[in-house]
């Protein structure tokens, strides 16, 4: 098939697609929601074709999961699980065995992303209270949760967008199980991998807590207010300290009490310590301001600016965040979140920088110091996912809901896999039931439906459609096959994997799919094959996401948190891709030839 404008026009747009993805241009469902209108626009697309992802059985299978997920979520019954395992437990590498078992395991039915985030501060606590670095455990807690993810056909968001796809072409979809049949042994290698070399590999870093707690000087800084002041008894911006060169006023610490955050209402008054944070080295310019003097004797520590009202959190600016791509002094941050932000890293480094003046980003980690309405607030957003203990523990719920949501979830496999009732219908069913007996509310229900991921999702649909329409997918089908033929099936499979695993950790498991699905297909039917074979090597190759932080985002969830390098992922992340691709390969030759 020779190239038309058409194609290379599809090309063209795909290509800028995804180096805007890695780029990090915009949001990825905004990117990806743009490509399909540049096709839609064009005429490439109908209207119908380009809005049918939004009504595809797969996605609107995926909304329905948020809602069961969440409230097995809100229960505890996995923390309560966890917690106990951690319980007197001194042996980090028999620790680490027991929680990646059971997180795989619970994975493979519950959404990642919230068991990554429930999951993280508890673990940091216990490393902290066995003198543990969380680096050696947070990036495994990842790892587990995608490979178990590959077990069944709810375990992860790309395995439905698949299974969606399929059913669109009136092929049948995936059998409940069917991934994990072939994904199985490859979870079992790759954790055992990790329990053993992989502890090994991994560092023994820092978190950020502890960083500025060491480097504190580079961080904090604090003026004495003299009875000379010219703005004494004035509120904080009449006095000009609200819009500082490089500053920001986190905390008055007034005799024993300690102000945080402050508002631009707050009075100063005589005695007052400022205590700043941002660019410390232009604390020059302020000590220029009569009536402030720098103190220099005390050493002036993180401990100190908490009490029992105020405590210290770190924050991972969440994929869905509304803060994306906005000034922290656009946000509205104090008001919005009675919270300041002390310190931001990004790729485990700090951004040097005004504090108000930083950009926000997907994974970025904010030490915020938190005034009592900080966690009233949280509850009512998803900007951040809180990867430190609270002081306030959550609240258990009625257990007997809890156990009530797995039962239903239980009962839904069993009725799927025995191909008595279709997917979509029974997660309605399960979803039905946990509003009637009140495990959710509607308003949670909601809330827990992440509508960005579905934007991306059912935008994704769309970029398939019209790789499929313009004879994109069947020329680069032929350029495949033309290459590797001679090699034999297992060749191309094994090439259409790598391909896949590397776009996958690039750019988003799910627009990796749904590019790479179309082709995989057209392969198929070129060699008159089966296209299972190859469409389980790319639902399985898109997920297994292990080196980067960027494929997958609980890969950049901990990534802050446990003070990982770039090098950190690769090291590990490499090997276990090689032992996921050739387990992998080896199963779907088994069962598929």
């Amino acid at each position: 098939m020779t190239m038309t404008i058409e194609i290379g026009f599809v090309l063209l747009v795909i290509i800028l697609m995804m180096l805007a993805l890695v780029f990090e241009v915009s949001r990825p469902e905004i990117i990806v929601f743009t490509a399909l209108s540049i096709f839609m626009l064009s005429g490439l697309l109908t209207v119908e074709e380009a809005i049918e992802g939004f009504s595809n059985e797969g996605m609107l299978t995926i909304a329905l999961l948020f809602i069961i997920a969440a409230a097995i979520q809100k229960c505890g019954l996995v923390d309560r699980v966890v917690t106990k395992l951690l319980a007197g437990n001194k042996s980090d590498q028999w620790a680490i065995a027991k929680i990646l078992t059971l997180v795989a395991g619970v994975s493979a039915f519950l959404n990642n992303t919230p068991i990554v985030v429930t999951l993280t501060p508890i673990l940091r606590k216990w490393c902290e209270e066995n003198n543990l670095s969380p680096s050696k455990f947070l990036l495994p807690l990842s790892y587990a949760t995608i490979l178990g993810g590959t077990l069944t056909l709810i375990g992860t968001s790309t395995t439905l967008v698949v299974h969606g796809m399929l059913l669109n072409l009136g092929i049948e979809g995936f059998s409940f199980f069917q991934t994990g049949v072939i994904s199985f042994p490859a979870v079992i290698l790759a954790l055992v991998f990790i329990v053993t070399i992989g502890y090994k590999i991994l560092p023994n870093h820092q978190v950020m807590t502890d960083t500025v707690r060491e480097q504190s000087r580079e961080y904090l800084s604090q003026m004495f207010v003299e009875d000379t002041f010219p703005y004494m008894n004035s509120s904080v911006e009449e006095a000009g300290l609200r819009s500082l060169k490089g500053l920001y006023l986190i905390e008055i610490i007034r005799d024993k009490e300690k102000l945080s955050p402050v508002k631009s209402t707050t009075i100063i008054k005589s005695g007052d310590r400022l205590i700043f944070t941002g660019l410390i080295s232009t604390i020059v310019e302020l000590e220029k301001m009569q009536g402030l003097r720098l103190e220099t004797g005390s050493e002036l520590t993180l401990n100190m600016l908490r009490n029992g009202n105020i405590q210290l959190v770190e924050a991972v600016v969440s994929h869905h965040s509304s803060l994306l791509y906005k000034r922290i002094k656009d946000s509205h941050f104090r008001s919005e979140f009675d919270a300041g932000v002390i310190a931001v890293h990004r790729h485990a480094e700090r951004v040097v920088n005004k504090i108000g003046d930083i950009t926000l980003k997907t994974g970025d980690t904010l030490l915020l110091l938190c005034g009592p309405d900080f966690e009233k607030k949280i509850k009512q957003s998803n900007d951040f996912y809180i990867t430190t203990p609270l002081h306030t523990p959550p609240i258990l719920e009625d257990q007997r809901k809890g156990w009530l949501s797995v039962i239903a979830l239980v009962t839904m496999i069993i009725l799927v896999t025995f191909h008595m009732i279709s997917m979509f219908k029974a997660m309605t069913l399960v979803v039905i039931l946990l509003l009637i007996i009140k495990v959710v509310t509607p308003e949670e229900a909601m809330k827990s439906v992440h509508f960005q991921v579905l934007l991306l999702i059912a935008s994704a649909f769309g970029i398939g459609t019209a790789l499929l329409k313009s004879g994109a997918a069947t020329f680069l089908a032929e350029g495949i096959v033309h290459i590797i033929q001679p090699y034999g099936i297992m060749a191309i499979i094994v090439s259409i994997y790598i391909l896949t695993n590397v776009l996958t950790e690039m750019i988003t498991n799910s627009a990796a799919a749904v590019i790479m699905f179309p082709i995989s297909i057209e392969i198929a039917s070129q060699m008159q094959i089966d296209p299972i074979a190859i469409v389980l090597a790319i639902t399985i190759a898109s997920s297994a996401s292990f080196s980067t932080p960027i494929g997958y985002q609980t890969n950049l969830i901990v990534y802050g948190p446990g003070g990982y390098k770039f090098k950190d992922y690769l090291k590990i992340g490499i090997p276990l891709n090689i032992i996921v691709m050739l387990s992998t390969i080896t199963m779907i030759k088994i069962i598929c030839f």
